[in-house]
């Protein structure tokens, strides 16, 4: 018996001395090795979410930020919950259990499945406190649009993974979006973060973009066309804005528009930027560059064009006005809008010197701001003219341009011969170049004018201040040619006209109401927009009213 218990006893001495031996081996000898095997499973590299830029109007005034998120993720290998738990969870995030049972069952051969995107940190907390283990929350960012509507054309939107798909939000992804960085994280065998444990590499932030729009002229604008747009019961619309010495957008608005902050009820037509992708035959609105085509040929402003008896037959087309215009000087054509005027005076141009001059103002080109989307317009360079194609070119018709495009046009103008690239951007490089001598763009601006005085466009007249611009109503082309019910009606123009700051272009589409005329709907419109602008820019009004005071 006391053998046995000898035996017993050093059994077990050497089993001791055994294990002893055996850790001091895996301490001594394969610390290293198993240290590192330890770490292959518990410390982990995770991305962190690089904070996207601003996008500010010209007086800092968030128009798009990012505000911090976490999204709930699961490792459904390492899921380890009771019905119970899984059921709470379902109800929190507000997902059918079965369905998001079937979620879980469905990604077994997965680390990882996203659960819901962009959770309030409040929300997303009180998930992950229900302690289900394997479900743990991923920060990041989403992006939110102060504007709202008003502003979407122009900002765009990401989409949910924060990548810039609209708008300026794609236009200059790489400068806003920035770069993530890396950490080393503790992780239990569920997956989930015990603990930070150094950064690996630090999370650029994106850079702030800032723009020239003016966020009250983008509201004020966006207010008086929804406005057009329901009373006249047009199909769309767009209003830009644009600052004379610069070149720079101060608002451009669409309807209709969308709510970048809903993406769930996103109707993909509504997305686009009409005011740079929609091209439309301008009509009258480029009368005033066929005459500035006369004027650089030798014509005088008061050269005189017989549009008697009211209508003049080209080719085999009948060329009419509403009523018999008589003789009339190149501003009163401008003026009255007379489509016999202008054709017999086109007929009597260079048709390569006419498109020349419309190419040189930008008609034809991109504006030079590569906008997503943006369309050249079409400008036609026929090999040899028919006399047709040039009188229906002369008054706007055989081309295409975007409401853009128009503005940088008529900005020409204003600047005194000078044509400059329009710009979203609040410290531009400004593109400088004259395309018009000063003397001939001064004498258009006052044609112009002359337009709002006493011609088609009073009801673009502002009160105290001097308006130039011009009306422009087209019919639209339909399956069998232009049709007599569907028009497009606009006002381009500028002001003050002594010395131009705001250029603006109005744009109706398709309205149905009885007036539908470009001087009877658009002009007005152009009149309360502006008017609003000059206030919230504190503009001056005409001296004369200041002294009279």
């Amino acid at each position: 018996m006391g053998i046995r218990v000898w035996l017993v006893v050093f059994a077990v001495f050497i089993a001791a001395v055994g294990l002893e031996a055996r850790l001091g081996y895996l301490y001594l000898i394969e610390k290293d090795f198993l240290q590192d095997q330890g770490d292959a499973r518990t410390i982990r590299m995770e991305r962190i979410n690089a904070h996207r830029g601003m996008i500010r109007d010209k007086r800092g005034k968030p128009m798009a930020v990012s505000s911090p998120v976490i999204s709930l993720v699961a490792n459904p290998k390492k899921i380890i919950a009771d019905q119970g738990q899984l059921l709470r969870l379902s109800e929190h995030l507000g997902i059918p259990f079965d369905e998001f049972r079937k979620k879980i069952d469905r990604a077994q051969n997965r680390d990882f499945v996203y659960l819901r995107r962009h959770m309030p940190p409040p929300d997303a907390q009180k998930a992950i406190s229900l302690g289900v283990q394997g479900v743990f929350g991923e920060k990041e960012y989403h992006r939110y649009y102060p504007a709202g509507e008003v502003s979407a054309h122009v900002v765009g939107i990401t989409d949910i993974d924060d990548r810039g798909q609209e708008g300026l939000e794609l236009a200059f992804d790489q400068w806003l979006a920035g770069s993530s960085g890396k950490k080393k994280v503790l992780k239990n065998l569920h997956g989930e973060i015990i603990r930070d444990l150094m950064p690996v590499e630090e999370a650029i932030p994106g850079r702030n973009l800032d723009l020239s729009i003016d966020l009250r002229l983008q509201f004020l604008a966006y207010r008086e066309l929804k406005s057009a747009i329901a009373h006249y019961s047009a199909a769309s619309g767009s209003i830009v804005i644009l600052d004379v010495r610069t070149g720079q957008i101060l608002s451009m608005v669409n309807q209709p528009s969308y709510n970048p902050n809903n993406r769930f009820i996103l109707d993909h037509a509504t997305l686009r930027n009409r005011a740079v992708t929609d091209q439309f035959e301008p009509g009258s609105t480029v009368k005033p560059f066929t005459v500035a085509a006369a004027l650089q040929a030798g014509y005088l402003v008061d050269s005189e064009i017989d549009t008697n008896p009211g209508f003049v037959r080209v080719g085999d087309f009948t060329v009419r006005d509403p009523s018999n215009r008589g003789i009339i000087n190149l501003s009163q054509i401008v003026a009255l809008s007379s489509q016999v005027g202008i054709s017999k005076l086109a007929l009597t141009l260079n048709e390569h010197s006419v498109r020349e001059l419309f190419q040189n103002i930008g008609f034809g080109q991109d504006t030079g701001f590569g906008f997503p989307g943006e369309r050249t317009g079409t400008l036609p360079d026929h090999r040899r003219w028919t006399d047709i194609e040039r009188a229906t070119f002369a008054y706007g018709y055989g081309l295409t341009v975007t409401p853009l495009q128009l503005a940088t046009a008529y900005l020409t103008i204003g600047s005194g011969g000078i044509k400059r690239d329009a710009t979203l951007l609040k410290n531009p490089r400004v593109s400088e170049k004259r395309v018009l001598d000063p003397v001939i763009a001064n004498e258009i601006k006052l044609m112009l004018k002359s337009v709002v005085d006493s011609g088609t466009g009073s009801k673009a007249a502002i009160a105290a201040y001097d308006v130039a611009g011009k009306t422009g109503t087209v019919r639209k082309i339909g399956r069998a040619g232009y049709e007599d019910t569907a028009h497009l009606a606009f006002f381009a123009g500028m002001t003050p006209v002594d010395n131009p700051l705001l250029v603006g272009v109005v744009l109706i589409n398709e309205p149905s109401t009885k007036e539908y005329g470009g001087g009877a709907i658009a002009a007005p419109v152009f009149s309360r927009v502006m008017s609003s602008a000059l206030r919230v820019l504190n503009i001056p009004p005409k001296q004369s009213l200041v002294v009279a005071r």
